[in-house]
C-alpha cells in the first residue's frame, strides 16, 4: 500500500521509535539487499576512509542497475 501526502506532511518520512541506526530503518522499510546497499552507500557517501566519492557512486550505480534488472524480469 502506498501512503498519500497532503503536501504538508508525509507519514512515510517519520522514523520508527526504535530506530537508532540505519539497519533499523532498512528492516522497518523491509528493504531488499540492493535497496539496503544503496541506502547505506548514500548515507555514508564520501565519508568512508576506504572509499572515495567516485567509488561510492559506482557502488550505488551497481546496486541500482541490479535492482532495475530484477524489476524488469
Amino acid at each position: 500500500m502506498t501512503n498519500k501526502s497532503d503536501g504538508s506532511t508525509a507519514s512515510y518520512y517519520q522514523l520508527p521509535e526504535h530506530a537508532t541506526e540505519l539497519q533499523h530503518l532498512i528492516s522497518h522499510k523491509d528493504m531488499n539487499a540492493q535497496i539496503g546497499e544503496i541506502f547505506r552507500s548514500c548515507y555514508r557517501y564520501g565519508e568512508a576512509s576506504h572509499s572515495d566519492k567516485l567509488r561510492d557512486a559506482k557502488k550505488i550505480k551497481f546496486y541500482i542497475d541490479a535492482e532495475i534488472e530484477r524489476l524488469e524480469r
